[in-house]
Formats: C-alpha cells, structure tokens, sequence
C-alpha cells in the first residue's frame, strides 16, 4: 500500500505515519462496502484529513471510483475511469471556487456520481471532509439523508460502494445524530508511539518528545502549531485564545459558569451535570471539548479510542479537551480575565 505524503508545514512534507487499526478499517469496507455513511468525528488537527487522504489512495488501489471534497480546503478530485466524468466534475469544481460558491461542490457530487454509475456499474468511492462547514449546519442531516439514499436507493445499481464523512464540528454530530441516517465514529488523537514516530520525522532541534507530548496528546495539528511558532508553547495558547476569541468567550459567562469551567480545566468530567449543558454545549460549539466519549469499545472508533482517564492530558472518562493545548488556553484566558 503506498502512504501519501502530506503538507505538515510549508516546505515540509511528512508521510502518513500509524493509524494501522484505522488502514485496515478502510480495507475492511471496501471490501463489504458501508451501509451507512461514516461520519467520523473528533477534534480538531487530530488526523482526520489526513487519514481521508490515505483512504481515498486505499480505495484508489483497490479498483475504487474515488470522488474526494474538500470544499473549505478547496482541495477537489476525482480518480476516475470516465475521463470525460472527470474532467466535468473538476471544471465544475474549479468555477465553483473561482465563484466563492463552495457548498455548490457538495451537492453537485450526487449528481456527478449519478453520472458515472449511468455509465458503467461500477465500485465508487465518497471521501467529503469537513463539507457541513461548507454546506452550513442546517443542511447537515439533508445532506447525510442524500447520501443514505445513494446507497440504499441509487438511480443505477452500482458494484460496491463506501461513503465516508469527516467534521471537527461538534454540533454537526448533534443535528446528524438526531436521525438514524449515518453511522457516527469518533476517532482520537494518535496513540503515542506513532506519534512519536511523527515526532521523530520532524527536522530541526525540538523540545524532548515527553514534552511535546504532554502538550499535545497525540494531536498532529497541535504538533504542527507548536513546530510553526519554533516549538514558544505563549504563542500556540495566545493564538488558540485569540482565534477562538476566548476573552469574549468568558466575559460573556457568570460568575458561577467560571468557576465551573475553572474545575473543568482540572477535570472535565466536572462539565456533566444537568445545570451545566449550557456551558458544554458552548464548549463544544468552539470545539474545545469532546463528549460522549464514555465507551471505548474499539469497534466504535475510528483507530485507537483515547485511554480510559489521564488527566495529565485533560481526558475524563466521559468529556475531554480536545488537546492540552486547549485547555491551557482555557485556563489563560480564565486567569486573565480575573485580572482585568
């Protein structure tokens, strides 16, 4: 199987490293295709693009049609055997981002699939990344229902078919989850030792790996951070407080909300109560936090599920930040905003 190379950093390229449970996953379902769109879930910078890539070149090898979106990253193709499918396909795409008129790519997948399978039979492969962004949230369940119905009701019969959808976005999972039209898969950050290996390729000086782990729990996007500011830990905490507009964020919050989030930096399993949903849900909408983590069974993840409590790296057993980093920032702005 040939590992993709992908852009870690400008002028670095690294290989696709580890996530073997998750390779063989893929195979599995080209093999007996998906019943369900998977949509997979998890938090941000945790590898999910990365891991479509490889699956998409996996699929690729094993005689797959392989249409893969990317709308927000404005990274579109299509390897597929219809040259003139695959021309159309990549023409449209191309206005559509010229025009800003990203959530267009989307939907106009089904219909450019529809057109392959009127061709030739045949298996077909559907890699859409962070497409909820593109489409908006409200469009998220349609958008799933749309894809079922490819499988289950395909205007022309097809060989084999897998679908597989990825967000960072965890309201996404609330509006999808609603009905019974995916099959929802969280997937973690890397476990350590390939994170190590990851580590490893990285050139230059850099702090030990017990370090960078302790700062990152296995999140390659926070790998990345830290590698892009020289590995200053103030720049990677200011810059999530400041994209994610964390002073704002606990200035809008109670006296009481603060010192609930305050325990939650400690331990996040303090979030689950019933008067503070509120507050998790606001969390989870800035992508701080995961939950409903609570089983780790390995058939429900995508790869390795995370351990089952290590409070060192903010993961509870029920709710998690979604890296060290986060919840660093978190504490920042909290300690702050006390003394403004």
């Amino acid at each position: 199987m040939k590992r993709v190379k992908l852009p870690f950093a400008p002028g670095l390229e690294i290989e696709f490293v580890d996530r073997d449970k998750a390779i063989q996953q893929v195979i599995d379902w080209s093999e007996r295709g998906t019943r369900f769109p998977i949509v997979v879930y998890g938090p941000e910078g945790c590898g999910k693009t990365a891991w479509l890539k490889q699956a998409a070149e996996i699929l690729r090898e094993r005689g797959y049609e392989v249409f893969y979106i990317h709308p927000m990253d404005k990274l579109v193709y299509a390897d597929v055997s219809i040259p003139s499918i695959k021309e159309a396909f990549l023409e449209f795409a191309q206005r559509a981002i010229a025009e800003n008129a990203l959530s267009q790519i989307a939907w106009a997948l089904f219909d450019f699939v529809r057109e392959l399978l009127k061709v030739r039979k045949a298996k077909v492969a559907i890699i859409a990344d962070d497409v909820f962004q593109a489409i908006g949230l409200r469009y998220a369940a349609a958008y799933v229902k749309g894809l079922l119905n490819m499988i289950e009701y395909p205007l022309y019969s097809y060989e084999n078919i897998v679908v597989i959808v990825a967000t960072s976005e965890g309201l996404s999972r609330f509006e999808i989850g609603r009905h019974r039209w995916a099959w929802m898969m969280p997937m973690w950050n890397m476990c350590r030792e390939g994170f190590e290996e990851l580590y490893e390729r990285i050139p230059g000086p850099k702090p030990s790996f017990d370090d960078v782990w302790s700062l990152t729990g296995g999140n390659p996007g926070a790998l990345a951070s830290l590698y892009m500011v020289r590995w200053d830990i103030n720049k990677a905490i200011k810059n999530i407080i400041t994209s994610k507009r964390l002073d704002a964020f606990i200035l809008s919050l109670s006296t009481e909300e603060r010192k609930w989030l305050l325990e939650a930096v400690e331990n996040p399993d303090t979030l689950l109560a019933r008067e503070k949903l509120p507050l998790i849900n606001k969390l989870i909408e800035l992508n701080l936090i995961v939950d409903s983590i609570t089983y780790r069974d390995p058939e429900l993840w995508v790869d390795q599920p995370p351990p089952q409590k290590d409070l060192e790296l903010g993961i509870g057993k029920h709710i998690a930040w979604q890296t060290p980093l986060h919840r660093e920032a978190v504490r920042k702005a909290l300690q702050e905003a006390s003394t403004a």
